[in-house]
């Protein structure tokens, strides 16, 4: 497996997951208003000084899915992580590898000090991934959003550099 700047051959890939209502039920974004054009702005934005989003690939460069880094803070040193994964890939490791390459980007070569997440309470399989994965959690914020089936509370994690071998 590697990471590598998404492209847009990547695009009907990422597709796939934004229309899967398990992969999506706990994102904060309307799948209904994506499509081919809008994937496409976002893999052209998708690499900046402020935002890096990666493309988890298999060793045939097929797209598994997107793992980021977003709100990038040099001042603070500390970034916001995401990932998303294409539901074939559930279960190969892909996500762990994933995960594991872009906090080394965040603390080797970035020199960042803290990358933190925010999940629903709810979602306990994605808080039992990021527990498994290093992330420690911080604190829940209760009620703390809006969504189509009412108020939801969201939970802190937070890993630092001195947990990850550079």
């Amino acid at each position: 497996m590697k990471l590598r700047q998404l492209k847009e051959k990547d695009a009907p890939l990422m597709l796939e997951w934004i229309k899967a209502e398990d992969a999506t039920k706990n994102f904060r974004f309307n799948p209904d208003a994506m499509n081919m054009d809008t994937v496409l702005a976002f893999i052209a934005n998708s690499f900046s000084d402020t935002n890096r989003h990666y493309a988890i690939c298999n060793d045939d460069d097929e797209y598994l899915g997107t793992v980021s880094l977003k709100n990038i803070d040099r001042y603070d040193e500390n970034a916001e992580y995401a990932i998303s994964m294409r539901e074939c890939a559930r279960g190969t490791g892909a996500a762990k590898f994933g995960t594991q390459e872009i906090l080394k980007i965040a603390f080797c070569e970035l020199g960042l000090k803290k990358v933190y997440l925010n999940v629903y309470e709810d979602n306990l399989r994605a808080r039992r991934f990021y527990e498994k994965t290093g992330f420690s959690y911080e604190g829940c914020a209760k009620q703390h959003i809006n969504t189509a089936n009412g108020r939801k509370s969201l939970c802190y994690y937070g890993i630092f550099a001195e947990d990850i071998k550079c």
